[in-house]
């Protein structure tokens, strides 16, 4: 037998209603802060997080276990639908995001097991971003918080593509020795 979330997604695919309501309130809590740490604006990461949960949904009979957990599912999704909106909103305005406040993007509590131990690994992640490099941790933040592109990230902080490249390769490298430990 498979995880809570796993069995919740397979009763999903059954069409079980309630399954995607317990689904929706153990898994929102983990990916909403992602969403509005993104978009930065509440209005649109409760669109996204809308859409996110309805793509789950309507996609839930192909949710596979062998390529990952339904909180990694989840968030892939949420983190993809955000990058989406942000771009978006980027090319009607023809403006950059404003920079994160903190305050905006602070996490509520989390509530069930699986959520509280994914808030546990992105507290890691974080205090491993906190350790890189300053000019890793910047690519790396800008094109996952920022939704950027290697392009767009080379342009922003006026650097060579192949120096932004570089930066990401051996910033992923240092945070996947140090997520070993």
């Amino acid at each position: 037998m498979g995880t809570m979330g796993e069995e919740l997604v397979r009763r999903m695919a059954a069409g079980d209603g309630d399954a995607f309501a317990r689904f929706y309130d153990r898994y929102s809590p983990l990916v909403y802060p992602l969403i509005l740490r993104i978009v930065r604006d509440r209005t649109d990461a409760a669109d996204v997080l809308q859409d996110v949960f309805w793509e789950t949904w309507r996609s839930a009979t192909t949710y596979d276990p062998a390529r990952g957990t339904p909180e990694a599912w989840v968030v892939t999704r949420a983190r993809t639908r955000a990058i989406d909106r942000v771009r978006s909103v980027r090319r009607r305005s023809e403006t950059f995001v404003a920079p994160l406040d903190e305050a905006i993007a602070a996490a509520p509590s989390e509530t069930g097991g699986d959520a509280a131990d994914r808030a546990s690994d992105r507290s890691v992640v974080t205090g491993a971003l906190g350790r890189l490099p300053g000019p890793q941790r910047e690519v790396l933040e800008l094109a996952y918080y920022g939704g950027l592109t290697q392009t767009e990230i080379a342009e922003r902080i006026k650097q060579p593509l192949g120096t932004v490249k570089t930066r990401m390769r051996l910033g992923l490298e240092r945070l996947r020795e140090m997520m070993k430990r």
